[in-house]
């Protein structure tokens, strides 16, 4: 067992754990923090996704030893993010969840799609959402949230973002 330090939501945190321990568990059993789910374990349904530097990644495939003096972000730290605002009011506008278990995950490739690329085509889209598996098969629906947000983040302000979308 070691310590590692890394920068969770904004916040410097410290965990002991086996060095293979993967991201996900450190995330979920030693944090506590319950957003990110477990999905299939193996890094292929992206139900753990969280961001690394701000990229999306699988967090069950990703020992804590490989993150140590990083920045991660999980669905709880987008609070203040304005896309992962924006993302989470459009989901929830385009009635995008019905079981909702893989939508952390979702919300956390789309935010990180938005962030590299503002005004993403439906092929950008199903390259950056590949690799998510919604078992209701929402996808049509999770595209449409993703460009509502793209195209809100064109016209928000601090003082707009908790104002309704409209459709355009």
């Amino acid at each position: 067992m070691a310590s590692y330090s890394f920068t969770l939501n904004n916040k410097s945190v410290t965990v002991d754990a086996e060095p293979d321990m993967p991201l996900l568990w450190v995330i979920r059993d030693l944090i506590g923090l319950k957003g990110t789910k477990f999905g299939c374990g193996i890094a292929q349904c992206g139900a753990c996704t969280v961001h690394l530097g701000g990229a999306a990644v699988r967090s069950c495939g990703l020992p804590i030893a490989a993150i140590t003096g990083q920045k991660i972000t999980t669905i709880e730290g987008l609070k203040g993010d304005v896309k992962g605002e924006l993302v989470q009011q459009a989901w929830i506008e385009e009635s995008v969840p019905q079981c909702g278990y893989c939508q952390s995950g979702q919300i956390m490739s789309a935010v990180a799609l938005l962030h590299r690329t503002p005004k993403p085509t439906d092929g950008d889209i199903d390259i950056a959402m590949q690799g998510n598996i919604c078992r209701c098969g929402c996808y049509d629906r999770i595209r449409k949230a993703i460009h509502r947000a793209a195209s809100a983040a064109g016209h928000t302000t601090p003082a707009t973002l908790h104002k309704p979308l409209t459709h355009a």
